[in-house]
């Protein structure tokens, strides 16, 4: 094994919570709270994942389960399980040429990667490694000439479905992060410490990755020599003054298929109906921006009743087993999104960790159907959850 190679894990890997243990030791501790909490008190993150377990199903027995099929067609792609990689900010910095390594793993899982408008790689080091296309998430900017340029990149680069999001008008407050602020001497010398304590994740990512860059920022895309730093530039480029208004102006110059990132409401669900959408993800961002609202498969029902059938329904949040999925697509979802499970086996085994979870999630998914009596996707429906009434 070469230095710069992650060394294998020393227990064993069974679930996402395995990765996530193994990411913990990997990962120099700022980076392992910044993708690991949550905003504010992380009662919102807490409940994305609380709220999945809270689910129960509808066990049928004698059922012919000899054959499961878990594929499906969204936005005109054939996937073979319904699951997503979502878009992951800086995860380049979790692992060498990480968003490269993630489209990897999901063009052989054979599901869409989405690259994040706050990606390491450029969307060429995407394609060469992986050539399958891959969406784009992507965030209005306060300067409309510089959003238009990477719309116009995404459409050189063949991206078939937009990501848009559209709860992110501010940067959260995430206290665990936070914590870590300190006086610049201080913080070099925290840094310096955390990196002799993690030399793998030095050598490979700070030395063989090579310079810090989002590197599909047109005209800024400079060094910048931290996370906190990429995270201030991305914060000071979002416009606060989006609003629906404005989506006009994305879909007069996008051609592909509109996905609005963000929705907890049924009225909003509604909005991206008249305004002529084409999906839309139920999303809390994972509860790393603001806390206090609802769990994402909480208010699944009640937004997939409102619009189901006008539009593509995928839901993110607290999704962490192949059981969850079948709850998503009971309770209305089309697909599900994945993003820190993917970000922690990243940072624990690369390449290797992503392709591994996506096996987790797939197997998982056709036991839980099997168990369940349910022999495809399309069986898959309110009868599948637990009420008094059934």
């Amino acid at each position: 094994m070469k230095f710069f190679d992650t060394p294998p894990p020393k227990f064993p890997l069974a679930s996402v919570s395995d990765y996530r243990l193994l990411a913990k030791k990997r990962l120099p501790k700022p980076l392992f709270d910044f993708i690991d909490g949550g905003a504010f008190d992380e009662t919102t993150m807490r409940k994305n994942t609380a709220d999945y377990n809270a689910v129960r199903f509808r066990k049928r027995v004698l059922k012919d389960v000899s054959n499961i099929d878990t594929r499906l067609e969204i936005f005109g792609q054939k996937l073979d399980f319904p699951l997503i990689l979502a878009p992951i900010a800086f995860a380049g910095v979790y692992a060498k040429r990480g968003e490269a390594q993630a489209a990897v793993a999901a063009q052989k899982a054979n599901i869409p990667f989405t690259l994040s408008v706050a990606g390491i790689c450029p969307m060429e080091e995407i394609l060469r490694a992986a050539p399958t296309p891959f969406w784009y998430q992507f965030n209005m900017m306060r300067d409309r000439s510089y959003s238009l340029e990477l719309l116009n990149k995404a459409k050189a680069a063949g991206c078939p479905v937009l990501l848009l999001t559209v709860d992110l008008p501010a940067v959260g407050a995430r206290y665990r992060y936070e914590r870590h602020a300190k006086g610049r001497f201080a913080k070099r010398i925290s840094d310096f410490i955390e990196c002799l304590s993690h030399p793998h994740w030095f050598a490979s990512v700070r030395i063989a990755g090579g310079p810090l860059l989002l590197g599909n920022i047109p005209k800024e895309g400079s060094y910048l020599p931290d996370l906190a730093s990429m995270r201030d530039w991305v914060a000071h480029q979002l416009s606060p003054s989006f609003t629906w208004k404005d989506l006009e102006w994305v879909r007069a110059n996008w051609e592909g298929k509109i996905v609005l990132k963000g929705i907890l409401d049924p009225e909003d669900a509604s909005q991206a109906v008249k305004a002529g959408m084409d999906g839309i993800v139920v999303s809390n961002h994972g509860g790393r921006h603001i806390d206090s609202v609802p769990s994402t498969i909480s208010v699944l029902p009640s937004i997939a009743e409102r619009v189901g059938g006008r539009l593509t329904i995928l839901i993110d949040g607290g999704i962490h087993k192949g059981l969850d999925i079948v709850k998503s697509l009971a309770l209305g979802a089309n697909a599900c999104l994945i993003g820190r499970a993917w970000a922690l086996a990243l940072a624990a085994r690369g390449e290797a960790g992503i392709t591994e979870i996506l096996g987790i999630f797939r197997n998982e998914l056709r036991v839980a159907m099997a168990q369940l009596g349910l022999r495809s996707l399309k069986e898959i429906n309110r009868n599948a959850i637990y009420s008094p009434q059934n």
